[in-house]
C-alpha cells in the first residue's frame, strides 16, 4: 500500500476529522505535526506542485501572522511559499499526500480521492 501522509494540527477540527476518515478506512497516515516539524520551502514546493493550486491556495490568509508579515493574497507564489517555511501557523490544514497528488481536507471527504 503506498504511504499516506498527513501535515495534521490535533488542535483542528477538520484536521482530527480528515485523520478519522482515513483512520475509519484502515489507512495508518504517516502523521506531520507541521507546527512542530515544519516543511522546508522544497518540500512545500512539492506539495503545491502535487495540489495543483497557486500557493495562496494553501495558505490561512486570516491567521494574525499573514498580516502581521505583510502578507498579500496576490504576493508571488515564491513569497508566499517562503512565509509558509518560516511560520507554519499559515499552512492551512490538513493536507494530505499520496503518491505525488494531494489535497487539502476541506472538507474532510476531499481525502477520498486519494484513497
Amino acid at each position: 500500500m503506498a504511504v499516506i501522509e498527513i501535515w495534521h494540527n490535533p488542535r483542528c477540527s477538520k484536521s482530527r476529522q480528515t485523520l478519522a476518515l482515513l483512520q475509519e478506512r484502515g489507512i495508518d497516515p504517516t502523521i506531520r505535526r507541521y507546527l512542530e516539524d515544519a516543511p522546508d520551502i522544497d518540500r512545500l514546493r512539492a506539495v503545491r506542485a502535487a495540489l495543483d493550486v497557486p500557493a495562496i491556495a494553501m495558505m490561512r490568509p486570516g491567521e494574525a501572522a499573514f498580516r502581521e508579515q505583510g502578507l498579500s493574497r496576490t504576493d508571488d507564489d515564491e513569497t508566499l511559499l517562503a512565509a509558509m517555511a518560516a511560520h507554519p501557523i499559515l499552512i492551512e490544514r490538513p493536507i494530505v499526500i499520496r503518491e505525488g497528488k494531494a489535497v487539502i481536507g476541506r472538507p474532510p471527504d476531499n481525502v477520498l480521492s486519494l484513497i
